[in-house]
């Protein structure tokens, strides 16, 4: 299974690139929305993981351009005062979030929530 992770904090980024990949996952990793934008323009994912603070093109954008592409889920990552955040991203049809900071096992079980259901579509 192909994961899209979109995390700007690098360090996050791998650790959690490090978990997925530990659970089976293939997974790239895009740094800002411009990066990527490009990589779901060119390529396809069962799954993008996107931290709504991004530089760049941002994550509101970016969910709009996803969904032109088709049904991909997308799981949101953001904060724990970000209710806004969250109210939004549901409006935009995000499919699931996740509040930072989290266990890499949270994410795990996330994901695997959100492919079992995109399967059964």
């Amino acid at each position: 299974m192909r994961v899209l992770l979109v995390e700007h904090e690098s360090e996050e980024a791998r650790q959690m690139a490090e978990g997925l990949e530990g659970a089976g996952y293939t997974v790239e990793v895009a740094a800002n929305g411009m990066a990527a934008l490009r990589f779901v323009e060119s390529d396809v994912y069962e799954l993008v993981i996107l931290d709504v603070m991004l530089p760049g093109l941002n994550a509101w954008k970016l969910q709009q351009a996803i969904r032109l592409k088709g049904d991909t889920p997308v799981l949101f990552l953001t904060t724990p005062g970000g209710i806004e955040d969250r109210l939004r991203g549901l409006e935009l049809h995000e499919d699931d979030y996740l509040l930072k900071p989290f266990e890499d096992r949270a994410l795990i079980a996330r994901v695997k929530k959100l492919l079992r259901r995109d399967r059964g579509r």
